[in-house]
């Protein structure tokens, strides 16, 4: 597999799991927040923050050749999603077991994406100085 289209591949998935996630945060968060024991205003809020930053990962996925200030600045704010959520979870002590689970899935899986699109954005480096 080319070093672009990997990189375009696990941008397209982190774009859909954001806008997926957000569309879900900030739909159902009454419903969640009660089952998670997290406050409705902390999932609604990241439901819609998770829109924009989607929107933003589905355009860099769209370039040509993603742009790598771009990638970088994902993986950055993926990073700062995981610790994030950890600290939600940290000051969280009416937090069910079920939603610790869901902020650690969800946190682990972000801690995944930003580390394939680290090793695609690296990948970039040697095709884009021979171009």
């Amino acid at each position: 597999m080319q070093p672009t289209t990997f990189l375009k591949r696990v941008l397209l998935l982190d774009a859909a799991s954001c806008l997926g996630m957000g569309a879900l945060l900030a739909a159902g968060a009454g419903a969640l927040a009660p089952l998670f024991g997290l406050d409705r205003a902390l999932l609604s809020g990241a439901g819609i923050a998770l829109i924009p930053v989607g929107l933003f990962m589905l355009w860099t996925g769209t370039r040509a050749v993603p742009p790598r200030p771009a990638v970088y600045l994902i993986v950055a704010g993926n990073l700062l999603w995981v610790l994030e959520s950890l600290l939600v979870l940290r000051g969280a002590e009416a937090a069910t077991g079920l939603g610790t689970a869901f902020v650690l899935v969800q946190a682990a899986a972000v801690a995944g994406l930003a580390m394939l699109e680290w090793i695609g954005v690296r990948r970039l480096a040697p095709v884009a100085a021979r171009g």
